[in-house]
């Protein structure tokens, strides 16, 4: 990269996808247990999938993809590429009761050593790792 060219011009994170082993279980999770917002729904006949598009307060966020047979992940949670999503909350007690009362486990509560801010992991139906924030 030389120093004359300037950087890309981003505007934000459009989406996350994430591909799941169990489409009804995961579209049961990111809605139901997460409250995310149906966008659209389609099944792609030809490919034996689903795509579902997902909001989180009226933003697009998270395309939810089924496929037949999806390989699973090397290995986790230090495999190389994506480490985790992580989901601002205002009240971090509030969240980690709403998952205990729909069966969700949660890793202990902890401070972020520079923010002071709270933080959990937990993880989705296929084990991806997933992180509430408070704000």
């Amino acid at each position: 990269m030389t120093t004359t060219s300037q950087p890309l011009a981003l505007a934000g994170v459009h989406h996350i996808a994430i591909i799941c082993s169990d489409y009804a279980a995961s579209k049961a999770f990111y809605t139901e247990v997460l409250g995310l917002e149906i966008i659209r729904e389609v099944h792609r006949i030809e490919r034996a999938s689903y795509k579902l598009d997902l909001a989180v307060n009226g933003q697009y966020v998270i395309e939810l993809f089924s496929f037949p047979s999806p390989p699973p992940r090397p290995s986790r949670p230090e495999a190389q590429g994506l480490r985790h999503l992580a989901f601002a909350v205002a009240d971090l007690n509030e969240a980690t009761q709403r998952l205990a009362a729909h069966g969700v486990a949660y890793e202990p509560i902890r401070v972020d050593e520079f923010t002071n801010r709270r933080f959990t992991f937990f993880a989705d139906p296929d084990g991806l790792p997933l992180e509430l924030y408070e704000a």
